[in-house]
């Protein structure tokens, strides 16, 4: 028998609990991704062979491998940038993401002739998301690019690029798109800006979103993540 201050919400509570089975929602909740017996594969190389994963809201994966294992290839195939193959054929429906999840690559995908906010408005356009100037303004900002709308993303540092990219993560939430992709996001971050990355990345993540990420920093990777792949149990040829 529950009791509250309210004795209409304990009747109706108390009469729910009667007639109804409580299920525990955590338990039984749907995974945001789940990939069984994927080929990780560029063309007709097959890197990977019978890859499973399963990511849950709140949790943080650290995809791990050697250069050339196939964690960019994953990232990609599961963005939607290379085709995913399960036992050499196209994955079928049940495989298929209901979402377009958040990709961002190490390789930047910021165009050298636009501007910081033209750059940020056409990636963030792609998702159906709007953002004003007084938002974009905070975004970068909180990246440490205060005042650079207008500037051409060419006369950037590869660092102040990246922060053009990641800027993202501040401009998007988990409604949005509950699966980030993240290849190596600490690179060539200052310390400052890794430890302000890595609590957006585990505020995400308590909020109900899931992470799969590359990082070859793995001191940062230690208290961030939940669970780790490791591609080199799944090579071709290993």
């Amino acid at each position: 028998m529950i009791q509250t201050e309210c004795p209409i919400i304990d009747k109706i509570f108390n009469a729910v609990v009667e007639g109804y089975t409580i299920i525990n929602m955590t338990t039984h909740q749907t995974p945001i991704l789940q990939l069984t017996n994927v080929n990780i594969q560029r063309g007709d190389l097959i890197l990977c062979q019978d890859v499973s994963v399963t990511l849950k809201a709140g949790e943080i994966c650290h995809l791990k491998g050697a250069n050339g294992a196939g964690k960019t290839t994953l990232l990609m195939q599961l963005a939607g940038i290379l085709p995913i193959f399960l036992d050499n054929t196209n994955l079928d429906d049940t495989n298929r993401l209901s979402y377009r999840p958040l990709y961002v690559s190490h390789q930047l995908g910021i165009h050298p002739d636009l501007t910081v906010q033209q750059n940020l408005v056409f990636l963030l356009n792609l998702y159906g998301l709007y953002p004003s100037p007084p938002q974009i303004a905070n975004a970068l900002n909180t990246v440490g690019l205060n005042g650079y709308q207008a500037i051409s993303c060419r006369q950037l540092s590869a660092g102040q690029t990246r922060r053009v990219n990641l800027a993202r993560l501040w401009l998007m939430q988990k409604n949005d798109s509950p699966l980030w992709l993240l290849d190596e996001p600490f690179t060539a971050l200052d310390a400052s800006m890794v430890t302000k990355l890595q609590d957006k990345i585990r505020a995400f993540a308590d909020n109900g979103g899931a992470v799969l990420m590359t990082s070859h920093q793995l001191d940062g990777m230690h208290n961030l993540a939940d669970t780790v792949l490791d591609l080199s149990y799944y090579l071709a040829n290993g």
